[in-house]
């Protein structure tokens, strides 16, 4: 077989465009692996670069998906042979490097983890980039001093990737976690993953004072904007914020006086280009001690051809939990 299908995205003179393409199966250059792939993921980055609705590619025509996981067909990178089962999260995939929506894929070896004992290709994509960004952010508040009697960790966007995996994380290593989601249906699910209580984001306790009652020991923060300056404000001393995402905002308005005054730390978590050293640390404890029951977060599972459909929803507000991508499926 010299071709396979990808899910590819145009930007020239006729605008946006994204479908199923049958591509030449590239070889792979010196230090690069030919992966064939078995799974990838829906991330919100993926569904606004599929859709056009947001600036992720740097470049175009560009294959989308910033998850891949599979096995190597052909090698030319020393770590790696053939029949290797391997993943690949962030770097350059859907950024200015193809990614993971095509059934073969040629990647830097470098930027491959082998795939850990405990997780299996299917396991290590419902996991992905939202899974390895969750393993981060409870790591760094950690590593800065979060404690289980600090107080309960508030985590927002609880519905989506990061916060459903955050929860179930968090819960596993003795947190309280507290839930935000105006999703009034999802909550049996968020309790299932852990959360024990569950707040609509008009509920949270604060006003507009630099410092108002402390409620939270931390937080893991997906929404950025007017929620996380909340949020600076209602922490308890010492307490740790992981910011990950932004879809309230980018503008984070607050005062210094949280962090003088009562010692919070605002953590930003980046899992494009995590260090291979601590990535390889984190995929670990994701496979060993801090391995989680996937189940009830893997909520779909879809075949290429319904990449379109998926990303609407998503950006809808739709869906919930990992979208699980399969390249062999058919729709």
């Amino acid at each position: 077989m010299t071709q396979a299908r990808a899910f590819r995205i145009h930007q020239d003179a006729d605008g946006h465009r994204a479908g199923i393409e049958t591509l030449n199966i590239p070889d792979p250059e010196p230090g690069e692996v030919l992966l064939r792939v078995s799974y990838s993921s829906i991330n919100f980055k993926d569904a606004l670069a599929g859709t056009g609705q947001g600036k992720i590619l740097r470049q175009f025509p560009l294959i989308g998906g910033i998850d891949a996981s599979g096995v190597v067909e052909t090698s030319a990178h020393a770590g790696f042979q053939p029949g290797d089962a391997v993943l690949v999260t962030g770097w350059g995939l859907s950024f200015d490097h193809d990614g993971g929506y095509a059934e073969y894929l040629r990647v830097p070896g470098d930027w491959l983890i082998p795939l850990p004992s405990g997780l299996d290709l299917a396991d290590s994509m419902t996991l992905g980039t939202a899974g390895i960004t969750a393993a981060l952010a409870v790591h760094q508040m950690r590593l800065n001093g979060q404690q289980p009697d600090m107080g309960p960790i508030l985590v927002t966007g609880a519905s989506g990737g990061v916060g459903s995996l955050a929860i179930a994380l968090l819960t596993k290593l003795g947190f309280e976690v507290t839930a935000v989601s105006s999703k009034t249906e999802l909550h049996p699910w968020l309790r299932e993953l852990g959360a024990t209580q569950i707040l609509g984001r008009d509920q949270l306790p604060g006003g507009e004072r630099p410092l108002e009652r402390a409620v939270w020991g931390g937080a893991i923060d997906n929404v950025g904007g007017a929620m996380l300056s909340q949020i600076t404000r209602t922490l308890m001393p010492h307490g740790c914020i992981a910011s990950i995402g932004l879809a309230g905002g980018t503008d984070l308005h607050t005062t210094v006086m949280p962090f003088i005054l009562r010692g919070i730390k605002l953590l930003g978590c980046n899992s494009v280009d995590i260090p291979t050293p601590l990535r390889l640390e984190l995929w670990q404890r994701l496979a060993g001690d801090w391995q989680l029951n996937l189940a009830p977060i893997r909520t779909a599972t879809l075949g290429l051809d319904e990449l379109p459909a998926a990303f609407e929803r998503m950006l809808a507000g739709h869906t919930h939990g990992r979208l699980l991508v399969d390249l062999h499926a058919t729709s």
